[in-house]
């Protein structure tokens, strides 16, 4: 009988520092190479607005690209984050981690199916699994922003936010942002 692979944090931390990100969610193996300009765009504009946000709130903080142990075989690079100060406090490890669950966790879609799977598919399950409230999966292909929101334990899809909506959470109070003024930017078009 074969045995399946899975991965591990320490697996993770011995694969060699080339350039690409590594993740594992549930002991697979994924890997990104280097995003899209629009991609890089999209994550310090969300970045910049949350983080304006935050200053005046001062309830927590934003981090791009953190590191998020959930598990030793979930191991994962979110493109953005929203914690809040308490939650960081049980969340932050010695190795400059985070080792729980962000109330929001935000992912930029890359094209691919392979991103796209692991972005819409398995992630969506480890986020939903660990604990995090909410759930931003953006699209620059298609203008558009996929909000999945805590209930009954697991997230599920709240609202599909077009260029002429707007962003707002209950996990981010006063936090309001146009869906176009994230996208009238992109260095690329499309």
């Amino acid at each position: 009988m074969a045995s399946t692979l899975r991965w591990t944090s320490a697996d993770l931390a011995a694969l060699p520092d080339d350039g690409k990100r590594y993740e594992i969610i549930d002991g697979e193996l994924f890997m990104s190479k280097q995003p899209h300009l629009n991609h890089q765009h999209l994550c310090t504009e969300l970045v910049y607005r949350l983080s304006k946000w935050n200053e005046e709130a001062r309830l927590g903080f934003v981090f791009a690209a953190p590191g998020l142990i959930l598990a030793e075989d979930d191991d994962v690079v979110p493109d953005v984050v929203w914690i809040s100060s308490d939650r960081l406090r049980i969340s932050a490890g010695q190795d400059g981690k985070l080792h729980t669950a962000p109330e929001l966790a935000i992912e930029v879609l890359s094209p691919g199916t392979t991103n796209e799977r692991r972005d819409r598919d398995a992630k969506l399950k480890l986020y939903s699994r660990r604990g995090v409230q909410e759930y931003w999966i953006v699209s620059w292909l298609a203008r558009q922003i996929e909000v999945y929101r805590r209930d009954d334990a697991q997230l599920h899809l709240s609202a599909t936010l077009l260029e002429t909506d707007i962003l707002e959470s209950p996990q981010l109070p006063g936090f309001s942002c146009p869906i176009s003024a994230l996208f009238e930017n992109l260095p690329l078009g499309e």
